[in-house]
């Protein structure tokens, strides 16, 4: 019995031994899979904390424009679309005198008469806006004789937009775009330490509370202003803090103003201080305040029918929603959060006013949403003097032709003159900027040139 039984206890043996060898093998794996496990977390960690201290990080403020007591929610009306405009065809004999004002013009350069060449030039580009040569020469005159650089690149991308072979302009669009970026560049780096200067001044300065007012009324006077309301600041002042109507003026006009402060007063409680994406919902729900209870059926809703905008023909009914969609796409992009917030906020008006998605208010749509991106980044909403109407829609047009810088920088423009009024009244240096009477803060001598 002893010896039957040895063969079973030395094969017991070795399964326990196997069984044990196994157990260990796993265990072993187990532990190098932990380790490598913890390794590669810890690098992960590591690299995180690296990126997240090694990237500047600059908490900015939104910027609150409600001031107080001013309280209510009204809405305003639709005013007609202009017209269509009919489109012309290429007179030939237009084209003609325009060159020969062109060549006129270039004899004049080559004589030192630059006053009668630049009257010239403006004569030939009147004639035909569209002529590369006519666009090119231009530019050369103003960056050799004015040097403005800015508008002469403006000239070279309206060239090549028109005819993209044409060797001249791609020479010079080629040396001026880098130096015209950084103009810009400067420009918004200036206009963000004004930006810095108001965030500085505490909420509960006296001197900033009364500014907020001020330009409140200015803002809502201005915005109206453009689209042909014909209150006065004082009549508009009046209006917003006693809800009283003024005798003489009709009621779309009053819906106007209070249709404005009711959107302003619904961006500045539901939207200013909200973290994730704006959504086709919000901006409806913006229209909606904008257009009221004079048209139920259209406010807040897309147009269904077709609109024509001077000499822009928006697209058709059946593209708003694909374009809409597209556009918040971009709204909500990494790559266009990361422009500066004046050139995201200008691009986003534009985009949005170029879709054209509803049958009235469009344009006080699109500002609302601007000024939602500036305030977000901490800017005062940016007040567009209805004295500067002309320049605004013609830097739309110039975008439609397929360059939006001027529009940007339009803006940028509009931008530091609402800070400077913001400074002015707040800052104890208040004799560095120009007082908001004469010239006027918002409206005098500093916006660029009508040359075109």
């Amino acid at each position: 019995m002893f010896l039957i039984n040895r063969p079973q206890e030395s094969v017991t043996m070795k399964c326990v031994q196997r069984s044990n060898l196994h157990t260990k093998m796993i265990l072993d794996r187990c532990r190098t899979v932990i380790i490598l496990s913890s390794v590669v977390c810890t690098l992960a960690v590591v690299i995180s904390l690296h990126r997240l201290l090694s990237y500047e990080i600059k908490l900015i403020k939104p910027f609150s424009p409600i001031p107080a007591g001013l309280y209510g929610n009204y809405l305003e009306p639709i005013v007609d679309e202009s017209p269509p405009t009919v489109l012309k065809g290429v007179d030939k004999a237009r084209d003609a005198e325009a060159v020969g004002s062109l060549n006129a013009a270039l004899e004049m350069k080559k004589n030192g008469k630059t006053d009668k060449a630049l009257k010239l030039f403006q004569h030939a580009f009147a004639l035909s806006p569209k002529h590369a040569d006519i666009l090119n020469h231009f530019g050369e005159f103003l960056e050799d004789t004015k040097k403005d650089v800015v508008k002469a690149d403006q000239l070279y991308t309206l060239a090549l937009s028109n005819f993209p072979d044409h060797t001249d302009a791609l020479v010079n669009r080629q040396r001026t775009a880098s130096i015209v970026e950084n103009m810009d560049r400067e420009m918004l780096r200036k206009i963000d330490e004004k930006r810095d200067a108001l965030l500085s001044i505490p909420e509960n300065n006296s001197a900033l509370m009364r500014a907020k007012k001020e330009a409140y009324f200015q803002h809502i006077y201005h915005t109206v202003g453009i689209e042909g309301n014909t209150m006065s600041l004082q009549q508009t002042r009046s209006i917003l803090e006693t809800r009283i109507a003024v005798a003489g003026k009709s009621i779309d006009e009053h819906n106007e103003i209070l249709g404005l402060d009711a959107a302003m007063k619904y961006i500045n409680s539901t939207l200013l201080y909200r973290l994730r994406d704006i959504t086709m919902g919000d901006i409806l729900e913006i229209h909606k305040r904008v257009l009221g209870h004079v048209d139920p059926v259209e406010g807040g809703h897309f147009r269904r029918t077709q609109v024509y905008v001077g000499g822009h023909i928006p697209p058709g009914p059946s593209e708003i929603q694909q374009l809409m969609t597209q556009f918040l796409d971009w709204l909500n992009s990494e790559d266009a959060m990361d422009l500066h917030p004046v050139r995201y906020a200008a691009l986003a008006h534009y985009k949005l006013v170029y879709i054209h998605p509803f049958v009235d208010g469009n344009g006080r749509t699109s500002r609302l949403l601007m000024n939602l991106l500036l305030m977000q980044a901490g800017f005062p909403p940016v007040i567009i003097t209805k004295q500067h109407r002309h320049l605004y829609y013609q830097h739309l047009q110039t975008a439609n032709e397929g360059d939006v810088r001027p529009f940007v920088r339009f803006i940028a423009q509009c931008t530091e003159r609402t800070l400077n009024l913001y400074l002015w009244a707040t800052s104890e240096y208040s004799h560095m900027v120009k007082a908001i009477g004469e010239p006027h803060i918002l409206t005098g001598e500093g916006f660029e040139d009508d040359l075109l």
